[in-house]
């Protein structure tokens, strides 16, 4: 009876060991590996799907920031087209306003000083004279004529005098006013002016006050008394 026991316990083992050598067959252990492999490939493609995904975002993002790159400079570079023509056709307006706005001597201006206050009843007792260099080395070379002028007469004329300065055919710069009192129903006024000789080299400066000067100086003052109507 043991012995029984004992051959048929031997021989349940013997199977079991036989279902597993018949398990590890050459086409068991080929099935096995395509399985792995299937494993490894749907991984690799959904890596891949993922790093697909993530760099189109990344080339959408890049992109729009390429076209928001090129609109601004395009917005840039706007002002700046037809820049060759602006150019001339400023130069051209610089130019006229040269020959046109722009006194050539210190005669001229006090010419027109001269006009203007008479034209007003306005009298000019006294302008003095300064000048500084513009522009030196360029095309535009200009000469800045700086003036203090004193001036006398009723408080409307005066005002209309300084309006006809503003609008006159030599640009004057008004650069103050002021008010030094009246005396027997005078009003007194001194007044800062600028203008700009289109000629750059220095000229003689006229004589400020009711002195007699010589030389072109002499022109200049003749030309403010005649015009003042002193």
């Amino acid at each position: 009876m043991n012995a029984l026991k004992f051959l048929t316990a031997k021989g349940g083992n013997g199977s079991g060991s036989g279902q597993a050598r018949s398990w590890l067959t050459p086409l068991n252990l080929h099935w096995a590996g395509v399985g792995l492999l299937l494993l490894v490939n749907v991984y690799l493609l959904v890596q891949m799907g993922l790093l697909w995904h993530a760099a189109s975002g990344t080339s959408a993002d890049a992109m729009a920031q390429q076209r928001i790159e090129l609109k601004t400079a395009e917005l840039a570079a706007q002002p700046l087209r037809g820049l060759d023509a602006k150019l001339a056709r400023a130069t051209e307006e610089a130019d006229s306003f040269y020959a046109k706005r722009l006194p050539a001597s210190y005669s001229e201006v006090a010419g027109e000083l001269g006009t203007l206050t008479k034209g007003h009843s306005v009298r000019l007792t006294r302008v003095g004279y300064s000048q500084n260099p513009m522009l030196l080395g360029s095309k535009g070379e200009l000469t800045e004529v700086r003036m203090d002028a004193s001036l006398s007469g009723d408080y409307r004329p005066l005002v209309q005098f300084i309006n006809s300065l503003e609008r006159d055919k030599i640009f004057f710069v008004i650069s103050s006013v002021t008010f030094t009192g009246q005396e027997s129903g005078a009003v007194n006024l001194r007044l800062g002016l600028r203008t700009y000789l289109r000629e750059a080299a220095a000229q003689d400066v006229p004589v400020a006050g009711p002195e007699a000067p010589s030389g072109p100086a002499a022109t200049t003052q003749a030309a403010l008394a005649g015009g003042s109507g002193r």
